[in-house]
């Protein structure tokens, strides 16, 4: 597709020498395959070492899905259940309460929830948890009683309360994390392991990984953080390489080509070249809108330093899936309506448009996540593709 290939190369290379975003890898594919994979800028802002397509980049909350994945396969082998009490798998999730508030000595005010959290809720992100960098009630409680950030990987960092209980709300947190532990237990190995041995070796995603091996640090792409004055500058950051839990919402390493195999096996219907991880029910499951009317898919900020107020389809209804939100209309000049996507802390964005048998990822390496930028040049990303599909 030559009108592609040269509309998406400029778009990207002439936003990367504007300054306005430090680099930038991206691919484009269908059920065959790519049908664009580039990559502009270096890996660290005034280093000499280029951006490539086979570039490593942290994806963040993109893990959500792959650990989705995982806990799937358990439920289609009848070893974990959706909508069975979870804390029968994770007994440590029997302990959590709800916050209902801090009391006028600033502690908080916890009581028991009125129902039990299941799978389905935690993929969902309806089960009541949140993050202390979007959630002012999370970001309180982890101050006042001292628990680890998300990012410490240590186990204590999973020990807030619920900010209602659960299947009342939708709130993006930590429940892919519980997920994750949920999938540890049942398959008696960590979470890693399990990825590499059920998901990872069968689709050949050959630079996926939460420890970084010598040949990803080799091509691992460096963090930036945008200042307060808009200008972008290196900003040194790892995941944890030696974690008490390896952070199942958020802590993979990977290539935009390895998440594309991903991404062509939720289009196969659980199926890549030949090989099958998913039934093709449980990928119809999985692409559901799995809660009604409630209020999703739109996440606000008490840290602008690490995130924006967030927003994917601004005035548009969301539902969402087993950890994918889901537009409901489609997007004008770009992907059809029951299209699936999130992103990364990192910016880093993929959707998967299932009608029309395409999906993308877009992925710089930049803080503040949802950068008006990045967010402006994915839009303008995703209208080329569909306006030069051949």
């Amino acid at each position: 597709m030559p009108a592609l290939h040269t509309v998406l190369d400029a778009l990207l290379s002439n936003t990367v020498a504007a300054g306005t975003i430090p680099n930038v890898v991206a691919i484009v594919g269908n059920r065959a395959g790519a049908i664009y994979e580039s990559a502009f800028g270096s890996r660290v802002l005034g280093e000499q070492a280029a951006m490539t397509p086979d570039s490593v980049i942290w994806i963040a909350s993109m893990t959500k899905a792959v650990t989705a994945t995982a806990a799937m396969q358990l439920v289609e082998q009848g070893k974990l259940a959706l909508d069975a009490p979870a804390h029968t798998v994770v007994p440590e999730l029997a302990n959590t309460k709800v916050l209902e508030g801090f009391d006028t000595a600033g502690k908080p005010r916890l009581r028991a929830p009125r129902r039990p959290i299941t799978l389905r809720h935690l993929l969902t992100h309806t089960a009541g948890f949140g993050y202390e960098f979007m959630n002012a009630d999370i970001k309180r409680y982890v101050e006042v009683t001292a628990t680890p950030s998300i990012m410490s990987c240590e186990n204590a960092a999973l020990t807030t309360p619920l900010l209602f209980d659960p299947g009342e709300a939708w709130e993006y947190g930590i429940n892919i994390d519980w997920a994750g532990k949920m999938v540890e237990r049942i398959s008696g190995m960590p979470i890693g392991r399990y990825f590499q041995e059920q998901l990872f070796s069968p689709l050949k995603m050959t630079s996926t990984s939460f420890k970084l091996s010598t040949d990803q640090r080799r091509r691992l792409v460096g963090m930036h953080a945008r200042g307060p004055d808009g200008k972008v500058a290196p900003f040194p950051l790892e995941v944890q390489q030696e974690p008490e839990f390896e952070m199942s919402g958020g802590a993979l390493y990977s290539t935009v080509h390895d998440y594309l195999r991903f991404m062509r096996m939720i289009m196969g219907e659980g199926s890549l070249d030949g090989v099958q991880v998913l039934r093709p029910e449980t990928v119809a499951e999985m692409a559901r809108n799995q809660i009604g009317d409630l209020h999703c898919g739109r996440t606000q900020t008490v840290a602008p330093e690490v995130t924006n107020a967030a927003d994917f389809f601004p005035g548009a209804p969301q539902g969402w899936g087993l950890s994918f939100v889901i537009n409901k209309t489609a997007v004008p000049g770009g992907r059809a309506a029951g299209s699936l996507a999130w992103a990364g802390l990192s910016n880093a964005y993929y959707w998967i448009d299932l009608k029309n048998g395409i999906c993308a990822v877009l992925a710089t390496q930049l803080f503040p996540f949802f950068d008006t930028a990045t967010i402006g040049l994915l839009g303008e990303f995703e209208t080329a593709i569909y306006a030069n599909l051949q």
